[in-house]
C-alpha cells in the first residue's frame, strides 16, 4: 500500500463533537463546541478538553474550574456548529439556538436538556500546551436520557444518533461492527466447542 509522508498535524480522526457549557455566577451561561475532548482515566473517572486561550469560554472555565460536556446528536449538529463559530461575548447561545439549560447536580453551570448525556466536570489541572490549554477534570455527575435505557437499564447510545467530527465535516455514527472483546469471544466459543466430549471424533 503506497503512502505519502505529510508534515506533523492533528490527524486523529474522527473525534467526538461535544458542546461544553460553562458559566460564571450571575452571568448568562455559555456553550462552546469542542472536538478535542476525551476520556483519560476510569478510576477516578476523568476527562479532558482542549480550549484555545482566546476563546470566551476559556476564561470562564479557568475561573470557575467547572464545565459540563453535552453529547451531540444529529438533530443538534446545527446548534453545535453555531456554538462553535459564534462567541458568547456577542450572543446568548442558549437563546439563539433554542437550547434549554438543564440544572446540574454537582456543578453550578447548567447542561443542555436536549443532549442525551450531560457530564458534569470539575477541573483538577490546567496544562498550557501552545495554541490550546488542556483542562483535566474529574467527572462529578452524569445525567442520561431515560428514553435511551433498555429493559435492563443499560444505556443504548447507539439509539441516540450521536455525531462525530472529521476534517471539517460532521458525521452521524453508523452501524455496529462489534462489541468489546468480540474478537476473542469467537475464539473462546470455538475452543469450548472443540473441547466437548466426542467433538474431535465427529470432525
Amino acid at each position: 500500500m503506497k503512502k505519502q509522508n505529510w508534515k506533523p498535524g492533528n490527524m486523529l480522526y474522527p473525534v467526538p463533537v461535544v458542546m461544553v457549557s460553562c458559566a460564571r455566577p450571575g452571568e448568562t451561561p455559555n456553550i462552546i463546541t469542542i472536538a478535542w475532548a476525551g476520556t483519560v482515566c476510569s478510576d477516578p473517572p476523568m476527562v479532558s478538553i482542549s480550549v484555545r486561550k482566546e476563546r470566551y469560554s476559556h476564561a470562564i472555565i479557568q475561573e470557575t474550574h467547572e464545565f459540563v460536556i453535552n453529547l451531540t446528536t444529529s438533530p443538534l449538529v446545527r446548534a453545535a456548529d453555531f456554538c462553535g463559530v459564534r462567541s458568547g461575548r456577542d450572543v446568548d447561545k442558549y437563546a439563539e439556538t433554542g437550547l434549554t439549560p438543564h440544572a446540574s447536580k454537582k456543578v453550578l453551570c447548567p447542561g443542555i436538556a436536549e443532549s442525551p448525556v450531560n457530564i458534569e466536570c470539575r477541573v483538577t489541572q490546567q496544562l498550557c500546551l501552545g495554541s490550546h490549554d488542556l483542562f483535566l477534570a474529574t467527572v462529578e455527575s452524569v445525567a442520561v436520557e431515560e428514553a435511551l435505557l433498555d429493559e435492563a437499564d443499560s444505556l443504548r447510545l447507539d439509539r441516540a444518533g450521536l455525531a462525530a467530527y472529521s476534517h471539517g465535516s460532521y458525521m452521524e455514527l453508523g452501524r455496529t461492527l462489534g462489541s468489546f472483546g468480540f474478537s476473542v469471544k469467537k475464539k473462546t466459543a470455538k475452543k469450548r466447542a472443540d473441547s466437548r466430549p466426542g467433538q474431535k471424533q465427529r470432525k
